[in-house]
């Protein structure tokens, strides 16, 4: 297992550079950077296709710059300052443990004067250049796929906090234990949760903005199940705790071809560091499981890549808004259900023991055949009063 970027390399490449990058923390970034350009591509199509208008805004231009921006600035170049020249003394410490690193309130306070007063000189002559000697409103055009940014951002905050939300609740006792360890460490996060918050954050920032919302969510439908299977890369080569239930079962003659940690796998070096000693071996990450186990995040990263085949292959086929977003929801529900049957996680003591996932997955399964339904008779009655 890779628990930093550092290891990937040194295994790989044969080099030693000590960088401060989780494995996982890497693949969430490439997931969304990844999704955002899928995003912007469908939106792109959706435009030229004349199914999303350019949008109308009116725009203030020749101020100054605000109290607000100054202040943005002095506590954004302060923050900024305090921790990155801190990291630069002590790159060490950075290395070892990044998220106590980052969490903590060590820092440079002259590099955070410095790098704040820097930071307001720059906004300051920046909006100097535009400063009219009357600021005035004007109209300005902005095309949909302009506000990809906004949206992936806006989608990484709420779904990273409904993550952490979701984690909390399937996990209550560990965090009653540990709250605010739960919430400010950069591990344990429940996918469904950050679906469930960014998709509320966006379709909120997208209706403000006059976006279709039944076009909107087809356009991030493909996205969505590609960015999960990237982020599934990254539990894999962490290991990070999302793996399957003990799987001592001989290899399957079919499968005699493949690798044996396909089949069954003990995630040893994983990053939670879970398990049993792996004897001679010396650091933070020194931990294999005491028995094998079905590597769920592999089959899943499998699963994801060909739904999102599928997704993006039919997307130019479909001509009732909102379908495709509708099938991905119940191929995503099915995945996940029933790969829970061989993953670890929490179950609540009902209906003989359910994880929150399968309950989730559930619903998916049911809105999206309910939405493909609906969608469909809707299309029908549409035709017969054309005709």
């Amino acid at each position: 297992m890779y628990p930093t970027i550092s290891h990937l390399l040194n295994d790989l490449l044969g080099i030693n550079i000590p960088l401060p990058i989780q494995t996982f923390g890497f693949f969430v970034a490439m997931a969304f950077i990844m999704g955002s350009y899928f995003i912007t591509k469908e939106f792109k199509r959706k435009e030229k296709e004349g199914l999303l208008s350019t949008i109308k805004k009116k725009v203030k231009i020749g101020e100054g710059v605000t109290n607000y921006e100054l202040l943005s600035a002095i506590i954004g170049g302060f923050l900024i300052g305090f921790k990155l020249v801190e990291a630069f003394f002590d790159y060490d410490a950075l290395v070892q443990n990044p998220q106590e690193f980052i969490l903590s309130t060590r820092g440079n306070v002259m590099g955070g004067i410095i790098i704040a007063a820097i930071s307001v000189y720059t906004k300051y002559k920046e909006k100097e250049k535009t400063k009219l000697a009357e600021p005035k409103w004007i109209e300005q055009s902005i095309q949909p796929h302009q506000l990809v940014g906004n949206m992936i951002m806006i989608a990484a905050i709420s779904g990273i906090i409904g993550a952490k939300i979701f984690a909390s609740l399937e996990n209550w006792n560990d965090f009653l234990l540990d709250p605010w360890g739960q919430l400010f460490s950069f591990s344990g996060l429940t996918f469904y949760g950050g679906l469930i918050f960014g998709a509320i954050s966006v379709s909120y920032y997208a209706r403000k903005n006059g976006i279709k919302l039944l076009h909107l969510i087809d356009v991030f439908a493909p996205s969505l199940i590609l960015s999960y299977g990237i982020g599934r890369i990254g539990c894999h080569l962490s290991g990070d705790g999302d793996w399957g239930i003990v799987n001592n079962a001989a290899k399957p003659e079919w499968m005699s071809f493949l690798p044996d940690w396909i089949w069954s796998y003990n995630y040893p070096n994983n990053v939670i560091n879970s398990g049993i000693p792996i004897p001679g071996c010396e650091g933070n990450f020194c931990y294999q499981l005491a028995e094998n186990v079905f590597p769920t995040p592999f089959y899943e990263i499998i699963m994801a890549g060909i739904i999102f085949l599928f997704l993006w292959n039919i997307r130019k086929k479909i001509n009732i808004a909102g379908m495709l977003f509708f099938i991905y929801l119940t191929l995503n529900g099915i995945e996940r259900f029933f790969i829970e049957k061989i993953r670890v996680n929490t179950k609540y003591d009902i209906l003989g023991g359910i994880t929150q996932a399968e309950i989730i997955s559930f619903c998916l399964i049911l809105t999206g055949i309910v939405g493909i339904y609906l969608l469909n008779k809707k299309k029908g009655k549409s035709s017969t009063q054309i005709n």
